[in-house]
């Protein structure tokens, strides 16, 4: 556990900066910019994965070298992270339609709330076990921050 401390505080404190920098995009693109919504969060998407990569790759893992390219490791790190954003929309999905929970506030509860928790678990445990996973004979070897 005196290990796994400052890995979820490195993954937390990506996360916070990569949720920081999609909802401002999304609020700016849909803002001033003008943009229709759904083109407007899969930007900001783009955006708060690319943040969250960056913050996990440069900070949070930075000492585990790749046996992959860094292009490969964002490819999963994106598909880690759509499948956490199903699982927010699954709980969404669930409660409104399945429970009958139908208030703004249920969506709002199951979506950001309860299913972020989930996707959180998803993304981190996706994160450290197929995206910054070392091999045996370069897991004591430490990276440098260009990879």
């Amino acid at each position: 556990m005196r290990t796994l401390g400052p890995e979820l505080l490195g993954f937390a404190t990506a996360g916070i900066c990569a949720y920081a920098a999609d909802l401002g995009l999304f609020v700016w693109l849909r803002g001033p910019v003008g943009m229709d919504p759904l083109t407007a969060k899969a930007l900001s998407f783009v955006a708060g994965c690319s943040v969250a990569y960056a913050g996990n790759a440069l900070g949070t893992y930075r000492r585990k070298t790749a046996d992959v390219s860094r292009l490969r490791q964002y490819a999963v790190f994106f598909a880690v992270n759509i499948a956490g954003a199903l699982v927010q929309l699954l709980c969404i999905a669930v409660s409104h339609y399945g429970l009958g929970f139908t208030s703004q506030r249920a969506d709002t509860v199951s979506g950001a709330g309860i299913g972020m928790a989930f996707a959180t678990v998803l993304r981190f445990w996706g994160t450290r076990t197929f995206v910054f996973r070392t091999s045996g004979r370069t897991a004591n070897r430490e990276a440098s921050w260009t990879g």
